[in-house]
């Protein structure tokens, strides 16, 4: 027996693939732990927490998405 052709996936579910998104939520996560580390500018210091944490819970998020 023959194995069914592989349906065309939706360009909906393509959007949601985890590579690009980890990519992008571990940057979100080093561009904070820079702005934590800077000694320039006092606001970028002020939402540092605010970037990580936004980095670490769209990990989260991303990484429940399929490969």
């Amino acid at each position: 027996m023959s194995a069914a052709p592989p349906l065309p996936v939706p360009k909906r579910r393509r959007l949601f693939r985890r590579g690009p998104w980890e990519a992008a939520a571990t940057a979100a996560i080093a561009i904070g732990i820079v702005m934590l580390m800077q000694p320039v500018s006092l606001t970028l210091y002020s939402w540092s927490f605010v970037t990580i944490l936004a980095g670490t819970v769209g990990f989260i998020i991303v990484s429940h998405f399929p490969d």
